[in-house]
């Protein structure tokens, strides 16, 4: 009998890609790593001073816990939504250390040990670690690619779990940069309504549209026929990740939102866990927030722009769909897998980039390849591919 909790992994070998990357590197091997997320590692000029200097709010030397958040930086969040023509209030918000704490939160407040979550596939590897960590399920639903990989209600329909309690949804989707229409979105809302589930909507990426005018709607703006959750945060809004700061939104129908923030106040006074030099500069970063997110659009679109060049019209090799994000999805020819053809590109280019099935997609071959790397790094990464895109 093992002394360790079954939610935690039974073994943490490393898969074939992860553990060859390491051998290369360890060699010193020159890899060119294509998997990046971290703006703060991607060569992106930053505030620096005006970030640092945020830091310096004399109210973090006294402890003045509140669940909820500060009600400054709450102001300030609803103000940041607002510019996105979005009307919240700031007691509707709570405010929590990350995104992924935010989860962990809303599974302990929705969900019985064993019940399950509805999670969309492909998309972001992240929700079944903390589904298990809750001793919660995380069932899948299809979002299917003859639809650009979109919200289909009959899929979610087909594949609800019994006893499902939440519906997770990724606006826009990572890695597929598929957003949520407007449509797509009151029509999940009358489902989840009409069934007693939950939605909890992900936004962190919601401000990086890859062109104006792409069709698109924030969960903020509704209609909330059901219990809606909303999250964000500073790791994608304001590009800072290392000050570990999220919030939850909520929202619904006024007997049920105002039973959830309740209960989610009490949840968040057990934790207390966002710092208060990070909290009080929140509201400043924010500011900043406009700034460093079109510093990662130019350099977002530059690399998109620069990969589907190196495709070229009639290549066996395409960028498959997207519409915001940080990441674009190569669809590669079907003669390999899409773990072969990343160990292909690791083996004879030294290029690092992520296969398909670390996302579930439904098929092959997929790969996914990060548009944060300076631009010379990008382009010197697909020169060292080009041999590799024209042998097929």
């Amino acid at each position: 009998m093992s002394l360790f909790s079954s939610r935690t992994p039974g073994s943490f070998r490393p898969n074939r890609l992860s553990a060859r990357a390491a051998e290369l590197r360890a060699a010193g091997a020159p890899l060119a790593d294509l998997t990046l997320s971290n703006p703060t590692q991607a060569g992106i000029a930053w505030p620096e001073a005006a970030i640092l200097e945020a830091l310096g709010d004399a109210r973090a030397l006294r402890y003045e816990p509140s669940p909820k958040g500060c009600p400054d930086t709450r102001r300030a969040i609803a103000a940041w939504h607002a510019r996105h023509g979005a009307a919240v209030d700031p007691d509707d918000l709570i405010l929590a250390s990350s995104t992924s704490e935010a989860y962990s939160w809303l599974f302990k407040l929705l969900c019985e040990p064993g019940a399950a979550v509805m999670t969309p596939r492909p998309s972001y590897p992240l929700f079944e670690c903390l589904a298990e960590l809750e001793c919660v399920r995380a069932v899948q639903y299809p979002l299917p690619e003859h639809w650009g990989w979109r919200l289909d209600i009959s899929e979610l329909e087909a594949h609800l779990a019994p006893g499902a309690r939440a519906v997770v949804l990724v606006n826009p989707n990572n890695p597929t940069g598929t957003y949520v229409g407007a449509d797509e979105w009151l029509r999940l809302q009358e489902f989840a309504a009409m069934r007693g589930l939950a939605v909890i909507a992900d936004e962190v990426f919601f401000d990086y549209a890859w062109r104006p005018g792409v069709p698109r709607a924030s969960s903020l703006q509704g209609p909330h026929l059901a219990l809606t959750f909303t999250l964000s945060g500073l790791s994608k809004t304001a590009a800072l990740p290392q000050m570990k700061l999220g919030w939850i939104h909520v929202a619904g129908p006024e007997e049920l939102r105002r039973e959830a923030l309740e209960r989610l106040e009490w949840i968040a006074d057990a934790y207390l866990p966002a710092s208060a030099p990070v909290q009080l500069a929140a509201p400043r970063w924010l500011e900043l927030a406009p700034e460093m997110q079109a510093r990662i659009l130019e350099r977002v679109q530059g690399n998109l722009e620069a990969l589907r060049r190196r495709m070229g019209a009639g290549s066996p090799w395409r960028v498959a769909g997207g519409e915001g994000g940080w990441t674009a999805v190569l669809e590669a020819p079907r003669i390999h897998s899409g773990e072969e053809w990343a160990l292909r590109f690791l083996e004879e280019a030294f290029v690092l980039v992520q296969p398909g099935y670390f996302y579930d997609f439904g098929r092959e071959a997929f790969l996914a390849v990060s548009l944060l790397p300076a631009a010379e790094d990008f382009a010197e990464a697909l020169g060292r591919l080009e041999r590799i895109f024209r042998s097929v």
